[in-house]
């Protein structure tokens, strides 16, 4: 079950966290996988690393903002591997610099995060799908941020619910082509890279709404993706599945919530008017 023989994947973002763990996870699968991301470096690691997996693969450095790095993109896997088959959106995320209050945000916060994470990525499906002429598999990569609150990044929680429901309308719209549309929504990631999880207060925090007791990693997220790649998952579509070790779960979200409120001085009521330290290096960042 789950063999990706034959198929040629595209995962954009795939040197480095999650993406990485999904490029692994298809090149195990025997895939055919296609790496793209802004850094030459990590692609080429990971292009390497699904070689020694026994997959063949490509590294192309790629800006998902540039409509022609992505024609470019779609044209080299065509060639190198013909017909596309499965089209990971994977890149996106949020900077340090766009962590802050909503009452703080400015355009341009607002416009680096929701481009990226959703305008961007629109049209990065967009021309997957004209690329999959025997129909294929698009897997958007969401966040639990898109379907619950996401207090000092709500411009990416905004930008993922709004990715949600176009993952939804493109399987609507594209189902008669044999393209199938999907998301996956992870919690929070413990990413090497990242520096977000390294004091103890903020990972216990984490950890106290995570009934299964541990941050989820890179290698937890790849599996699912291979699934819905595969022929196994043929009647599979328009669905947006949540992965996070079932801290989705109301009554532990309150408890960081309730942190959050605290840090804002939303339990004041008569609260000043005066800015939060939206720099403060404990603030929540994104699950991605």
């Amino acid at each position: 079950m789950f063999d990706l023989s034959g198929k040629c994947v595209v995962v954009t973002g795939g040197g480095r966290g999650i993406g990485r763990g999904i490029t692994r996870a298809m090149a195990r699968a025997g895939a055919a996988v296609v790496v793209a991301g802004r850094s030459a470096g990590p692609l080429a690691e990971a292009a390497d690393e699904a070689r020694r997996l026994g997959a063949s693969a490509l590294d192309v450095p790629t800006d998902i903002t540039d409509p022609e790095q992505v024609a470019a993109l779609v044209s080299r896997a065509g060639a190198a591997f013909g017909a596309i088959d499965c089209w990971v959106n994977n890149a996106g995320s949020a900077r340090p610099g766009d962590v802050g209050a909503l009452i703080d945000l400015d355009e341009a916060q607002w416009d680096a995060v929701v481009d990226l994470n959703l305008k961007w990525t629109f049209f990065a499906a967009q021309a997957a799908a004209r690329a999959m002429p025997r129909g294929g598999s698009i897997i958007n990569i969401s966040s639990r941020s898109g379907s619950q609150p996401n207090p000092m990044t709500g411009q990416y929680g905004a930008a993922k619910a709004g990715l949600d429901n176009l993952t939804a309308t493109m399987a609507v719209e594209w189902g008669h082509l044999g393209i199938r549309v999907n998301g996956v929504a992870p919690g929070v990631v413990e990413i090497e890279s990242s520096t977000s999880m390294t004091k103890s207060s903020r990972r216990r925090r984490q950890l106290e709404t995570i009934p299964l007791r541990r941050l989820g990693t890179v290698d937890d997220v790849g599996p699912l993706c291979v699934y819905l790649a595969s022929d196994e998952a043929a009647w599979v579509t328009g669905e947006v599945i949540q992965i996070h070790g079932g801290s989705r779960i109301p009554v532990g979200y309150l408890t960081y919530l309730h942190h959050v409120n605290e840090r804002l001085g939303w339990d004041d009521p008569a609260p000043d008017n005066a800015a939060p330290d939206n720099a403060a290096p404990d603030d929540p960042a994104p699950d991605r």
